[in-house]
């Protein structure tokens, strides 16, 4: 026998179905509220930064957005791609070091965020032996011809500073030291690759030479080099920043810098913030991501474990992919809470 439902009943189910599947759509949306969305993003030239940009990637990705990228580029693409809007963000902005940029990425894009806040130091050490033997205190010392000389490595007489790459916030910073200190006769200023040129020096210290170089942290030359015991981190003479810096010429002196040849320690850098930069259009077209910037933050000591296994040899794509991988695991609890503030702010 043929059974006839009633059109009503038929009707009434068409109607069940649809909200269903609108329900499941709904419920989609509010769990993958980037589904669709593709983000441009870029990273830092230095590795140091690849592991903080992977942990953002992949939430990024957990809200649904599609990553594309992240490529690597040195700050001036980078800040001159944002402003204009062919990138979307990047998690490396180091501020005060890239107050140099703001003029060219400001009128399109904003800084958002921490990714860690005051926590990274920058400035000038010099192995151990060397600074007791010769009493090195401070980057003006280098001035002396018995210092000067132990450390040229090269015979030009000057002494060799392993220092920052063309186009890298430290490279105008260190520049102008060497004019306010008077130091371009003296020092041998090393431009080069940074890691390449660390590997050269590290390898020049098991053989006893000396060695002076620029480093930050979070950074694996602080592992490689353990200041206090390895080498010593040196003051300048007096606080003498760059323009765009100037008003932060009171937060050079710190205390309690492991290594350090003196305490309070004048390193001549103030203390950096390591923070996202975005595209302002994509922050309002996506406030989920605006929101998810604005959540996430990674203690330095964990970049700090990341970089010395990365030194260790983990350091292949898929390494930097589990370790940001295994960093969101065992924070799980604290990152779902920033995953339901976007969802909810993409509501």
């Amino acid at each position: 026998m043929k059974m006839i439902y009633p059109r009503r009943s038929y009707m009434a189910g068409v109607a069940v179905a649809a909200l269903c599947s609108l329900s499941a759509h709904a419920v989609l949306a509010q769990e993958k509220p980037g589904e669709g969305v593709t983000i441009e993003m870029a990273r830092a030239s230095w590795d140091t930064g690849w592991f903080p940009a992977e942990i953002y990637k992949q939430l990024l990705e957990e809200l649904g957005y599609s990553v594309k990228g992240p490529i690597t580029l040195d700050n001036p693409a980078f800040y001159q791609a944002v402003g204009q809007g062919d990138l979307d963000l990047w998690v490396n902005g180091w501020f005060p070091l890239h107050n140099t940029y703001e003029e060219v990425f400001s009128q399109g894009a904003e800084k958002i965020g921490y990714v860690a806040e005051g926590g990274a130091l920058q400035g000038y050490l010099v192995d151990k032996k060397s600074a007791e033997q010769y009493g090195i205190e401070t980057i003006a010392d280098f001035k002396k011809e018995e210092i000067r000389t132990a450390f040229d490595r090269n015979g030009d007489g000057r002494a060799d500073l392993v220092a920052c790459p063309p186009g890298w916030g430290c490279e105008e910073v260190i520049e102008h030291h060497l004019d306010a200190y008077e130091l371009r006769e003296t020092l041998n200023s090393i431009k080069a690759g940074y890691a390449a040129s660390m590997a050269d020096a590290i390898a020049a210290h098991q053989q006893g030479e000396p060695i002076l170089f620029y480093t930050w942290t979070p950074n694996w030359t602080v592992d490689a080099l353990k200041p206090g015991e390895d080498v010593v981190w040196i003051e300048v003479p007096h606080t003498d920043l760059p323009e765009d810096q100037k008003e932060l010429e009171d937060a050079t002196t710190l205390s309690d810098v492991t290594g350090c040849v003196a305490d309070p320690c004048n390193l001549g850098f103030p203390a950096n913030d390591i923070r996202p930069v975005a595209s302002s259009a994509f922050l309002k077209e996506n406030p989920a991501v605006a929101a998810l910037l604005r959540e996430v933050t990674i203690p330095i000591g964990d970049i700090y474990a990341q970089n010395a296994e990365m030194n260790g040899g983990a350091d292949s794509p898929e390494d930097i992919a589990r370790q940001a991988s295994e960093w969101i695991e065992k924070n799980q609890d604290e990152v779902d809470a920033w995953l339901e503030r976007a969802r909810a702010a993409a509501g």
